[in-house]
């Protein structure tokens, strides 16, 4: 497959180096125009053409007779390149305006600005890598913990696509058997063979089930644990908010109602992320401004993997708002009984709804409780729960979707020859299954697709 030749800057801007990637049938050639060695005077159009491949050139990035910059150049002849076309990788110095300079020559001599994620497009669209090995280029890049980077590790190594391509096949095999039967009975016998088919169908669901079921965990651990405070105002959600980011993020003071739109940080403690949201008091309200940030609070709520409920442990009479209760009592989440430094909160009875909620006294102030709240929440969602070892974990949307099709595709299939229906109709949902297994590797993907994975890539990548 052939393209234009494209570059791009793929370091960010403020380092010692910057580093600038040409792709294309063009890059050695432009580049010798503009690449000269301390020995030689003048530029040479074939110079890289010459030389060996994976090898490294000292010189000078020129324009003419003005030297732009004293650079590195990297030199990968296709196809053993990251896009599997001729690569040059140019490492400047740098600063924003050496390497404007650098990418204004280019363009000058024939070369495009490549799209976000275009290098990595072409390494998809040449074969180098499938669909879900490239998205998890992007996934590395924006790793937030160790977890994260290793399943994205195994992902561009290919361990997801390898299970799921060993499953697409063996029911691509069982569909090639049946309609092999049914275009040609005389020679190809497929009486009896449902039973078989039941049973191998059925071992798909459960290989597909135990992906969609790591799901949960992988998008937990990868992405974070989307974590909302909420409370009464005044309770002191955002004095907890700036205590455990250890800055003061949110205004605090004594009026309540002060929060009145969503405050969202990300904390990372251990091997944890913490999506934090600090939300408006929930109450009724008049004023229009507080309103919108309740409404905003709830929403917040509905999409939480973990709820921390602080409650004023000092008043006399701890009350529970039933507004509250009624938003999160079926959300996994925490009771925080603040100001402990004030008061301690003993024998008190939880709402029937939040009888299983775990309660920890705490202090904004002094920071009690604060060690036991992470502890709880690493037993929540870590313990017992991620193990690091051979298991393939499922973090993207996307294939979550696909694969839970696939399933449902077969699931069809089992019903069917439950049904004692006839062969032909097993195909339809068994080609619906391979369909659906194929949009995770990119062999069934549409171009709408494709470049809808690929416009969320960064520049240069």
């Amino acid at each position: 497959m052939k393209f234009d030749t494209i570059a791009a800057v793929t370091t960010g801007s403020g380092g010692a180096i910057g580093k600038i990637r040409i792709s294309g049938d063009r890059a050695l050639e432009v580049s010798g125009t503009i690449f000269r060695t301390p020995k030689n005077k003048k530029c040479d159009i074939n110079f890289f053409n010459n030389k060996d491949s994976h090898t490294i050139h000292y010189g000078y990035i020129v324009d003419g007779e003005e030297i732009i910059d004293e650079v590195l150049v990297l030199l990968m002849k296709a196809p053993k390149t990251y896009t599997r076309e001729d690569v040059i990788e140019i490492d400047s110095h740098g600063g924003a305006l050496c390497q404007s300079k650098i990418m204004k020559l280019l363009i000058k001599h024939g070369i495009r600005v490549a799209e976000p994620g275009e290098f990595t497009k072409r390494a998809f669209l040449n074969g180098r890598v499938n669909l879900s090995q490239a998205e998890s280029v992007m996934d590395i890049i924006s790793s937030k913990s160790e977890f994260a980077l290793k399943a994205s590790v195994d992902q561009l190594n290919g361990k997801l696509s390898d299970e799921i391509s060993s499953i697409r096949k063996k029911v691509l095999d069982d569909l090639s058997f049946i309609e092999a039967g049914l275009d040609d009975p005389e020679h190809i016998d497929i009486n009896g063979f449902k039973d078989e088919l039941k049973e191998n169908i059925q071992k798909y669901i459960s290989s597909i089930q135990s992906l969609i079921d790591n799901y949960e965990n992988g998008r937990i651990l990868s992405q974070g644990i989307n974590t909302v405070i909420v409370g009464k105002p005044n309770a002191g959600k955002s004095s907890l908010l700036n205590l455990m980011l250890g800055f003061d993020r949110a205004i605090v003071t004594e009026i309540p109602g002060t929060t009145r739109d969503t405050i969202v940080e990300t904390l990372r403690f251990k091997d944890i992320v913490l999506n934090l949201v600090d939300t408006a008091g929930i109450r009724k309200t008049e004023d229009i401004v507080e309103s919108i940030g309740v409404e905003k609070a709830v929403s917040y709520i509905n999409n939480a993997d973990f709820i921390i409920y602080v409650l004023d442990g000092s008043e006399e009479s701890v009350v529970f708002d039933e507004n509250i209760v009624n938003q999160i009592f079926e959300k996994t989440g925490v009771i925080l009984y603040n100001k402990s430094d004030e008061k301690k909160v003993s024998n008190l009875m939880l709402p029937d709804k939040l009888k299983d909620w775990n309660t920890i006294d705490f202090s904004t102030v002094t920071g009690e409780g604060l060690d036991e709240l992470y502890n709880y929440i690493e037993k929540m969602f870590i313990s017992n729960k991620i193990t690091y070892n051979d298991q393939i974990f499922i973090t993207s949307e996307r294939h979550y979707e696909a694969l839970n099709a696939a399933n449902n595709s077969l699931k069809n299939v089992i019903q069917t020859i439950e049904d004692d229906m006839p062969e032909d109709l097993y195909c339809i949902d068994m080609m619906d299954a391979i369909n659906d297994l194929g949009l995770i590797g990119g062999e069934t993907a549409t171009e709408d697709l494709i470049d809808n994975i690929f416009k969320n890539f960064c520049m240069g990548k």
